[in-house]
């Protein structure tokens, strides 16, 4: 199944704050070089890349002077807001070295539960992808309070894969990989090679929580694993301190933990697009609309839709159906009812000009688009 990893196209790499800074001890520039390096080579073999980065708060915790991160909230959000700034620089810098560009997103849970922001990441991160920047991500500390955190940024990385639709998320943490026992306690534990990500068996043996930088141990991992796999993506777990692990994995190399999704990714998405929200409105389409879409599987574009029923914003559900009433597909719309009202049966071209805007030149884009 290494092969999976050798043939990712898109990957999610995620770097835990132990790596990055040194037991506590600042960032450690020489460490996030190394690893810059073989994203640059991962980047020009044609690897699409986004980084989730831990580190904002213990590298403020450093900056500040603390030896121990602080429980009460208002201080963690203060050493975020201090960290971010450092961490930010030092990532934008190291990847300066190589001539490429970075963009700093920050995220919540509610980026990502509301459906609208949801989409707006989404295309954002593409284009930034598309322009071969390296978006660098993190949790917006400074922000969240305990109902709208990740928790960890391991889960971060797993919604940041199903948002981006990576083929692969690397979780680079400061142990080798999952173990059948604890290998701090038990010399003769193995490492788990590869499992499927949903086998129980793992709970087990996945311990407890993470060390006093971080939030997350190998139970959020396998977790955040969990939940990569719901869009179909392949995790690895994996010691950053591997010599050129990122190099090494790219060839197929052995190493770390592979857990693997159920499904292949266009079928967990299409499951969760069409099992898992509600619809919110229909767009009847005319025949030529219809062979594009379920024939040619092509997006659905505003000229062949007849009419659009039910209320719903930009992002929602809708059901595509045909003028007999028969369901063709499902999607996430690119307007609102209002907005669509107006531009459906025109071309494209003219979509700027009925709304003093254009969000994109499609209703409902193929990649968004679910056939039942």
């Amino acid at each position: 199944m290494r092969e999976k990893v050798t043939g990712a196209k898109r990957w999610v790499v995620k770097i835990g704050s132990a790596l990055l800074t040194a037991d506590g001890r600042g960032l450690d520039r020489d460490a996030m070089a190394v690893w810059v390096e073989q994203m640059v080579a991962l980047h020009c073999a044609g690897v699409e890349l986004v980084l989730v980065s831990s580190g904002a708060v213990a590298a403020g915790m450093s900056r500040l002077g603390w030896v121990s991160r602080p429980s009460d909230m208002h201080e963690l959000q203060a050493a975020a807001a201090v960290g971010q700034m450092g961490l930010v620089q030092a990532w934008e810098s190291s990847f300066g070295v190589h001539g490429l560009q970075t963009a700093q997103v920050l995220l919540t849970h509610d980026d990502l539960s509301d459906r609208k922001r949801y989409l707006n990441g989404r295309n954002t991160l593409r284009t930034l992808v598309d322009l071969g920047v390296i978006p660098v991500i993190n949790e917006n500390d400074t922000v969240v309070t305990d109902e709208i955190r990740f928790g960890d940024n391991d889960t971060l990385a797993a919604l940041v894969a199903n948002l981006v639709e990576a083929d692969l998320l690397v979780i680079l943490t400061d142990r080798d990989g999952m173990f059948d026992a604890d290998p701090r306690n038990n010399p003769d534990a193995q490492l788990i090679f590869e499992a499927r990500a949903d086998d129980a068996a793992l709970d087990a043996v996945a311990g407890g929580t993470g060390g006093a930088l971080g939030r997350g141990g190998m139970q959020t991992k396998l977790r955040a694993a969990r939940l990569a796999a719901r869009s179909g993506a392949h995790t690895v777990i994996v010691g950053g301190l591997i010599e050129r692990v990122l190099d090494r994995l790219r060839v197929g190399e052995r190493l770390g933990t592979l857990l693997t999704p159920e499904q292949s990714r266009k079928a967990a998405r299409k499951q969760w697009l069409a099992g898992h929200l509600q619809m919110r409105g229909t767009l009847v389409l005319d025949d030529g609309a219809v062979k594009a879409v379920a024939q040619d599987h092509k997006s659905l574009l505003p000229v062949g839709v007849k009419a659009v029923q039910g209320s719903f914003r930009r992002g929602e559900m809708v059901v595509c159906v045909d003028q007999r009433g028969r369901e063709i597909a499902r999607g996430l719309a690119n307007y609102s009812t209002l907005e669509a009202q107006k531009i459906i049966g025109q071309p494209t071209d003219s979509i700027e000009g009925l709304l003093g805007y254009i969000d994109g030149p499609e209703l409902v884009h193929r990649d968004n688009l679910v056939l039942v």
